[in-house]
């Protein structure tokens, strides 16, 4: 059984930080591009950060300069560093994979976790 599981949430205040954990298990993802999305109250799933297998990143503008993604191919895991946490980015996390960084990008995924919720207070 393929499966993507988040680690990492929880509650920080406004200008902290939290860094998120995704293992995957099942198969090996070390082709595969690897993405953290995210989904707030009363809004639709946007994508947040993403790597492709080439290592090559993507940020949606209201994270660049304040996210990073990484990823440890060995240990089937990707990462999510998130500095300067604001109260917008309160949302629940999904981390994704699929097998194509173009699509990933689009919100189209193979696989999805169940998401970890992130809470920045004022």
């Amino acid at each position: 059984q393929v499966q993507l599981v988040e680690s990492g949430g929880g509650l920080v205040q406004a200008g902290g930080s939290l860094r998120l954990s995704c293992v995957g298990s099942g198969r090996t993802f070390s082709n595969s591009a690897r993405g953290w999305f995210r989904q707030a109250p009363g809004k639709e799933r946007e994508i947040v950060a993403s790597i492709g297998s080439s290592g090559a990143t993507y940020y949606v503008d209201s994270v660049k300069g304040r996210f990073t993604i990484s990823r440890d191919i060995a240990k089937n895991t990707v990462y999510l560093q998130m500095n300067s946490l604001k109260p917008e980015d309160t949302a629940i996390y999904y981390c994704a994979a699929d097998r194509t960084h173009s699509r990933l990008r689009v919100g189209v995924a193979e696989y999805w976790g169940q998401g970890t919720q992130v809470t920045v207070s004022s």
